[in-house]
């Protein structure tokens, strides 16, 4: 019965998660009530979203809606980001980074409301002096810290004027790479709890094509509406938890 329950949570959170970010704090902490130690429970996320994260991301691609050219710059950032993060966690306690990740989340919701990012916009995802310090500075986030990921770069790559669509495919992409090596040392350390993690690694890769199937269809005015809730629930829960 709880690989059944991981299984739809898999699928739950990452159609949730590849549509406005946030997905982990939906299968983390159910997997926590089910039992699973923590260290276990992070690195079955890990191992799942690299895969999810990978196979959303290539259908997108293989449907010629992103490019490599765009996109190929975004893993080294990610991983380095991610190293950069890994290294500063051991000396930033983790009550600082739950109060960062509401000033940044808590940031993002006022500022989607007088930015210009409509995900309307047909740019073209390039270095510059917003997309690389961006980039790198959540890739910092998430090897520090993590929940909130996903919605802060949808909110970045909105503001660069790219399409909702074509966001999705990169902050797939950039979950990919900040994962991969996250994934390789909880596998590295034996920490998985592989029959869990397979089913959850099933109902992830199920709800990231789900999830991008939605996107393809999501009217762009919808976006970010769903965004917002997405970023309110993520505060109300990161509030509760450093309270």
């Amino acid at each position: 019965m709880e690989y059944i329950i991981i299984f739809l949570t898999g699928i739950c959170a990452t159609t949730i998660g590849t549509l406005a970010g946030g997905g982990g704090l939906i299968s983390l902490p159910i997997m926590l009530l089910l039992g699973m130690p923590a260290h276990s429970a992070i690195g079955a996320n890990k191992v799942s979203n690299t895969v999810s994260s990978f196979s959303s991301f290539f259908h997108l691609y293989r449907t010629k809606r992103i490019t490599w050219k765009e996109a190929y710059w975004i893993i080294p950032v990610s991983i380095f980001g991610g190293m950069s993060g890994g290294f500063l966690a051991s000396r930033i306690p983790a009550d600082k980074m739950m109060v960062l990740a509401l000033i940044l989340l808590t940031f993002a919701f006022i500022t989607s409301f007088i930015g210009k990012g409509s995900f309307t916009g047909n740019g073209t995802l390039k270095i510059n002096k917003i997309s690389l310090p961006g980039l790198y500075g959540i890739g910092i986030y998430d090897g520090l810290f993590g929940p909130g990921q996903g919605t802060l770069m949808l909110y970045l790559f909105g503001h660069l004027n790219i399409s909702y669509l074509r966001a999705v495919g990169f902050v797939r992409l950039a979950t990919f790479s900040s994962c991969i090596g996250a994934a390789a040392m909880y596998i590295a350390s034996g920490k998985i709890i592989w029959p869990m993690t397979l089913a959850l690694m099933l109902g992830s890769v199920t709800g990231a094509q789900l999830g991008v199937r939605i996107a393809e269809k999501l009217k762009p005015q919808l976006v970010k509406p769903i965004l917002r809730f997405a970023t309110v629930a993520l505060i109300i829960q990161l509030f509760v938890r450093a309270i």
